[in-house]
Formats: C-alpha cells, structure tokens, sequence
C-alpha cells in the first residue's frame, strides 16, 4: 500500500492553491470560462438547481456543466435551449462511479453509455481507488479501457484518480494507466472524499506524468481566483467548479 502523501489537501478547506506564483496577467474571464466544468453534483440537487446551473452556465460562457447521470437530460436540453444554430451553449459532463470508484467495470462502463445516450459528451470516471491503494495497474488500466469502449471516440474520457491519498510515484502510475486505458484528461478529485480535494503537488505530478499528451484537470475545494489561477499556473488545462459565478468575478474582463 502507498505511504500518504506528504501535503494532502487539508479536509473541509479549500484547495491548496494560493501559494504558487501568480500566471501572466494577459488571461481574460472569458478564455478561463472556456476551461471551467461549471459542477452541481450535491446528492440533494433539484432539477430546478440544475436549470439555474445551466442558466448560469450560458450566462458566464463556461465549455462545460458537470452533472450526476439522473441530470444529464435535463442538462443537455438547457445547452441546446441555450445554444445557437443547433449548436448547444455548452458541453455536459457526467459520472461514472461517483463518488467511490466501487461499482464493477460492466456497470461503470453501462453508466457511462447511458449517459452518452442522454446527452453527455464528456464522462468523468471515478477508478477503484482500492486498486490504487493496492498499486494495482493492470486493473485500473482494464476498467479505464473498458468504459472508454462503451462510448462512441468522440466522448472525452477524464479519470478520476483521488490524488490527495496517494504520493506522487502513484499518481505518476494511476496517469500511465490513464493513458493506457484511453482517457483525454486525468482529474484530481471527486471533491467528495474526506482526505481532500485538489493541491499543487498532486496537479505538478500529473502533468510531469503526462507530458502534455493528456489534459489535466484540478477538481475539489478550488473556491476563489487566486486558487485557480494558481492551478493553471501548475500545468492544470481544466478546472472542476461549484463557485465558477464568484471566481469568474474577480477575474478581469
């Protein structure tokens, strides 16, 4: 089993983010809005809390909305509502193992496939994290291959890897078999486990991992600019958000 990592995000505080250097000034609200995941994935979400969500979304010009699979419908419907010349006015992302990475391949890789079939054309998988914590590859790999067969190859595949348990040689691992498996963008967190969500540590790992032939996305306690300023500054090309509307704000138009 991995030795824990030396800096895990701490629990129930926002992500590690705000010590890192500042990135050039030249970015604009509207080319960090492009990279958001603007997420709503509270269990006790409403369908009238994804609407807004999806309001909210069009408004701020976010690429994507992330949503559980019960909301990917509704979802895609409010992007195309939203959307011009039957083009939609945003993305919708959805789960697949969410949040523990327990459930078996067949049922992540069904999940995942239904989620398509309903309107999602990104899908955020979550990987046995048990298997991780056993340094088992192989079967990271398996199940991460086995989701990305259940969809058509235009669907973006990120894997979740919950970084905050494991030490930088392990995450290095969980990205090799990431890659192996298919995926477009490893992710560092549900933003849902009690050892935390995303830290610079973790996001400098993955990219050195990757090499820029995968997209990396930071995900889980990220809550103000400066936070997420500081994981693009660290390599991260995506970012999971629930407070995209107050971030967004402090960012120059």
């Amino acid at each position: 089993m991995p030795g824990m990592p030396t800096d895990p995000t701490v629990p129930d505080r926002p992500a590690s983010g705000d010590d890192a250097t500042p990135p050039p000034a030249a970015l604009r609200r509207a080319d960090l809005a492009k990279i958001i995941d603007h997420t709503l994935l509270r269990p006790e979400a409403t369908g009238e809390e994804i609407v807004n969500l999806c309001t909210d979304a069009a408004k701020l010009g976010v690429g994507t909305v992330c949503v559980a699979p019960t909301h990917v419908y509704l979802a895609a419907a409010s992007a195309r509502q939203a959307g011009k010349d039957d083009e939609p006015s945003f993305a919708v992302a959805s789960v697949v193992g969410f949040p523990h990475g327990t459930g078996l391949t067949v049922i992540k890789a069904e999940e995942a496939r239904r989620a398509v079939a309903d309107g999602a054309t990104e899908i955020d998988m979550v990987i046995d994290i048990a298997n991780a914590m056993d340094e088992n590859w192989r079967a990271i790999e398996t199940e991460i291959t086995e989701v990305r067969l259940s969809v058509p190859p235009h669907v973006i595949l990120k894997v979740i890897l919950e970084t905050a348990l494991l030490p930088d040689e392990c995450i290095a691992a969980a990205c090799r078999a990431a890659e192996s498996g298919g995926a477009e963008y490893v992710k560092t967190s549900t933003g849902f486990h009690p050892a935390g969500g995303a830290s610079l540590r973790a996001v400098r790992a993955m990219v050195a991992a990757v090499g820029g032939r995968l997209g990396v996305k930071a995900s889980g306690g990220i809550r103000t600019a400066p936070q997420a300023l500081a994981f693009l500054e660290a390599g991260a090309t995506r970012l999971g958000l629930s407070a995209t509307k107050d971030i967004l704000a402090d960012i120059p138009v």
